[in-house]
């Protein structure tokens, strides 16, 4: 664990020296002040136009740097030839991949808590005050950052065995296909044979379920967010980042660094 949290830290230290993320994230904070203005233009529903764009914001810029971030953890090693130092110390390859995966989610945690300070102080600034429904933000926010992990260890599975670019159209494909779970599992065409129908079925259940994450609309009208959802969102993100990371580890660790 100790290789772990070192590879981690330098992770994390690589990912600070980046200026492009924090390009992305003034960007970010940029978008939730347009947000306030936009918000004063429209007569009584300020807070609803506010977090909805500071939230997508939060989510866009986030969903940037995991992908991109994400695919050149590890190419970006292999390209430089630098990996090979590194795996020639007592480090194995699941604990690199482990290392700089923990890295990047802190990374990420960094930036999103950044940006949800800029949109809380952006609504108390509009506001004058908070209220305990704005506590709605927190819960969306963090089911953003729930989000990411997972399009991190996707981002990083691709990676290690495909071309930067082919990573990054794979994890952009199965992040859209993912946006509409709910829709295959209900898909019933008259035309489509019993078989077909199945293995949709079956298909929306072996794709991430990114859909469970967006509560942007509750956030914005400060309806609660059921304990049962965080809880279950938390557990799959959990349980599905590990499944991903350990058939990215058994590619990584076969595959050949010549």
């Amino acid at each position: 664990m100790s290789r772990v949290l070192i590879v981690a830290r330098n992770t994390f230290r690589e990912a600070v020296r980046d200026r492009v993320l924090y390009n992305l994230v003034f960007f970010a904070l940029l978008m939730i002040a347009s947000a306030v203005i936009v918000g004063q233009v429209s007569m009584d529903i300020e807070t609803i136009v506010m977090v909805s764009l500071g939230l997508s914001a939060i989510s866009l810029i986030g969903l940037l740097i995991a992908v991109f971030t994400g695919v050149g953890l590890v190419s970006k090693e292999i390209d430089k030839r630098t990996l090979h130092a590194v795996l020639a110390r007592p480090l194995r390859r699941w604990e690199f991949l482990l290392g700089k995966f923990t890295g990047l989610v802190l990374t990420l945690t960094v930036n999103t808590a950044a940006m949800a300070a800029g949109l809380f102080l952006a609504m108390w600034s509009v506001k004058h005050s908070l209220v305990r429904g704005d506590a709605v933000a927190l819960v969306a926010v963090y089911f953003i950052l729930l989000k990411l992990m997972l399009v991190v260890a996707l981002a990083m599975m691709f990676s290690c065995f495909t071309s930067p670019l082919l990573a990054i159209l794979f994890t952009g494909g199965l992040y859209v296909a993912g946006l509409f779970v709910a829709q295959l599992r209900s898909l019933q065409l008259t035309q489509m044979s019993a078989h077909t129908q199945k293995f949709f079925s079956i298909l929306s259940y072996l794709l991430p379920n990114f859909e469970n994450y967006d509560v942007m609309g509750a956030a914005a009208h400060g309806r609660a967010i059921s304990r049962s959802l965080v809880l279950h969102n938390t557990l799959y993100t959990a349980l599905y980042c590990a499944i991903v990371l350990s058939v990215a580890a058994v590619i990584f660790s076969r595959k050949d660094l010549k």
